[in-house]
This record gives C-alpha cells, structure tokens and sequence, in this order.
C-alpha cells in the first residue's frame, strides 16, 4: 500500500505538468476564432481609410473633405465588417453542426468520453456574434487611427506624409500584435502585414487620384 501511494504521488506532479499544455493548446485553438476577426478588421479599416483619404487628398487640399470621405469610410467598412463576418461565421457554423450531427447519428452507442467529447465540440464552435461584434470594433480602431492623425495638421503635406506613417506603424503594431497572440513568427507576421497593407493602399490610392484627375472629368 506504501509503494502504492509513493508510485501516485510521484506520477501526480507529471500529470499536472501536462494538464497545461492540453488546456494551453484550446486556448489557442478559440482564439483563433475572435483573433483572425479582429485583425482582418483592423487592417481592413486602417487601409481602408488612409487610401481614402491619401487619395482624396492628392485630389483636394481640404482636410474636411478628407475627414468626411475618411469617416464615411469607417461607418460604411465597420456595418460591412459586422455582417459579412457575421454570415461567414454563421455558415461555418452550420457546416460543421451538421458534421457533428452526422456523425452522432453514425454511432450506435456513446460512451461517457464520446459524450464528454461532443460537449466540447459544440462549445469550440465559432461565435457568429462574437465574430462580427470583434470585427466592427476592429475596424472601427484601424479606421480612426488615420483620422486622428489627420485631424489636428493644418499643413497639407505635412498630413499626407503624418497619415502615411500612422498607417505604416499601425500596420506593423497589428503584425506584432497578431504574431504575439498566436505565438507564431513575429518578423513573418509584421512583414506580410505592411507589404500587404501597403500594395492595398497604393493600389486604392492610384485609383482614387486616376478618377479624380482631370482626364477622367465628363
């Protein structure tokens, strides 16, 4: 009986140093879902607003007509976010219910660890409103970063050259910010995060400046 219980108190400690890495990897797995949300909003808005408003700019030195196409920009980009996101989750959502259901039906008898199991599975499935609610909000930040910055700067160039930087660190801090909470590689994440956010904004940037030129007036 002795043996018995040293054999249990050594074998213990062992057990409570895996419990955490099992309940370490679920925690990354939910987070994943509110993560992606609220990084692909707040990207979305930040680049989003900033080529907007670089764009309006380039046209018109008039810092009220870019605030007002920057703010209509995120209102617009935020209810977009929330739905889209909110009809993607729902629909991943009823995807994988009906999986889950399909194999329910398939097993003849459940088993206190299938039970225990299917539990579990329903409650790691993707929160449509949580999603969206995330999305909006992220957005919503991105969006206001370049106005802020523009706000309070008279000098014309001085504000296009201010909002182009805002965008630049904001884009970097989000890299970061995602590397960090997902523990992946942190100079992958930053770098994928500007280069893309850049060509996006370059991209509705020229766009912007190409319709409002002259050439394009009827």
């Amino acid at each position: 009986m002795a043996s018995n219980f040293e054999l249990s108190e050594r074998s213990s400690p062992k057990q409570h140093r895996i419990s955490p890495r099992a309940e370490e990897e679920v925690d990354y797995m939910q987070r994943a879902q509110w993560l992606r949300a609220a990084l692909l909003g707040a990207n979305d808005g930040l680049v989003t607003v900033a080529s907007l408003m670089m764009g309006v700019g380039s046209i018109k030195e008039d810092v009220k007509a870019m605030l007002l196409v920057g703010f209509a920009g995120l209102v617009a980009g935020a209810c977009s976010m929330a739905i889209g996101e909110f009809v993607s989750v729902c629909t991943q959502r009823d995807i994988e219910t009906a999986q889950m259901k399909r194999a329910f039906e398939t097993k003849t008898s459940l088993s206190a660890i299938d039970e225990q199991d299917e539990k579990e599975k329903k409650e790691r499935l993707p929160n449509p409103g949580q999603a969206a609610l995330a999305s909006a909000l992220a957005f919503s930040v991105g969006a206001a970063m370049p106005l802020l910055a523009a706000v309070f700067i008279e000098n014309h160039k001085v504000r296009m050259a201010v909002v182009a930087i805002v965008a630049t660190l904001a884009l970097l801090v989000f890299g970061v910010t995602g590397a960090v909470l997902g523990k992946t590689s942190v100079f992958k994440s930053s770098v994928r995060v500007v280069i893309g956010g850049w060509m996006a904004m370059a991209l509705t940037f020229g766009l912007t400046k190409f319709i409002g030129s002259e050439a394009m007036q009827i």
